[in-house]
């Protein structure tokens, strides 16, 4: 995985193999072993290369683009993969999501949208001072 997420990832900066050997102080042919997965760079490297991608190491050695369908993610971004919607609306938030931003049963979410954007989920308490006030009320309703 690793030698696909440094090509992907080269390529996405629109470097040279060579760009990227004089960026890390190595040849080209170390980097093209590296993207062969010929070998492995060592965990310096993998430092650098994770900063400068702005990728977690564990992303940038571990990350699955063709399971995920989308590229490395920056720093923290997240997939989480997808959801279907029932019938009535409902979503499951997958559990690593959940423990990630400690969502709890009861907790109170709010759905925003941008007609461009999509929408998006987060905590009532994340958007103090976003809305005015009154959009915030803690009343919940029933959608069918």
């Amino acid at each position: 995985m690793i030698n696909m997420n440094l090509k992907r990832l080269r390529q996405q900066y629109q470097y040279t193999q060579e760009d990227l050997a004089e960026k890390l102080g190595v040849s080209r042919q170390v980097v093209a072993k590296w993207e062969k997965g010929e070998s492995t760079p060592d965990l310096y490297f993998c430092i650098k290369l994770a900063e400068l991608y702005d990728v977690t190491i564990d992303n940038l050695v571990n990350y699955d683009e063709e399971k995920s369908g989308v590229s490395v993610p920056p720093k923290g971004k997240h997939y989480f993969g997808a959801t279907t919607v029932g019938e009535r609306g409902q979503i499951v938030i997958p559990k690593k999501a959940r423990e990630l931003f400690h969502i709890e049963a009861g907790n109170t979410l709010l759905i925003v949208g941008d007609e461009e954007r999509g929408l998006a989920i987060v905590p009532q308490n994340y958007m103090q001072g976003f809305f005015p006030q009154n959009v915030l009320l803690n009343k919940k309703e029933e959608y069918e």
